[in-house]
């Protein structure tokens, strides 16, 4: 690789080009360390998906709160789901999710069934409606990524899905380990 003198370009324009790109709220930001920088980074992440997290349920459905979204998500990638299974992935207790599902089950969106291996049971599946409804409010979210991730290479977007899953494992195991 070429050091800036040799490629021809002054270090300082490169400096200059780097911080032309930082917003000026996160000027000296580069001086945390990694974990000081990673809990901002986090903390700026959770924020904005918050912020976002309205308009994408409304998307779902005009009535849907911004939480239920990620409900709504996991009821579609592993669909039968039972509602302690869901407690115990989002870290909420049983009445949280009971409570979410049932303004589902209001809404239209998902439908509750006997569980065939437990009587006692309910499995949690997404309507076609909401199946529907959540497809599309998905893609409109997956575009939205694209556009504005448009300049990264592909790689580099897999890399940061691969990061962020490896993150959550780790920080659930580590919960879940009592340290």
């Amino acid at each position: 690789m070429l050091s800036s003198t040799e490629s021809g370009t002054d270090a300082s324009e490169d400096q200059a080009d780097a911080s032309a790109r930082v917003p000026a709220e996160d000027a000296g930001v580069g001086d945390l360390g990694p974990f000081e920088g990673l809990e901002r980074e986090i903390r700026l992440l959770i924020r904005r998906a918050q912020s976002n997290g309205a308009s994408i349920a409304r998307r779902v459905h005009p009535e849907l709160e911004a939480s239920a979204y990620p409900l709504l998500a996991h009821i579609a990638e592993r669909p039968g789901a039972r509602g302690s299974d869901l407690a115990s992935y989002f870290g909420v207790g049983r009445a949280t999710v009971s409570r979410q599902l049932s303004r589902l089950v209001e809404l239209g969106l998902v439908e509750r069934t006997v569980d065939p291996e437990d009587s006692r049971g309910q499995r949690i599946t997404l309507t076609p409606d909401g199946a529907d409804r959540f497809d599309r409010a998905r893609t409109s979210r997956v575009a939205m990524l694209e556009a504005a991730l448009s300049t990264w290479e592909k790689e580099d977007v897999a890399q940061l899905a691969t990061l962020l899953r490896r993150y959550s494992a780790d920080i659930v195991a580590w919960k879940q380990s009592g340290r």
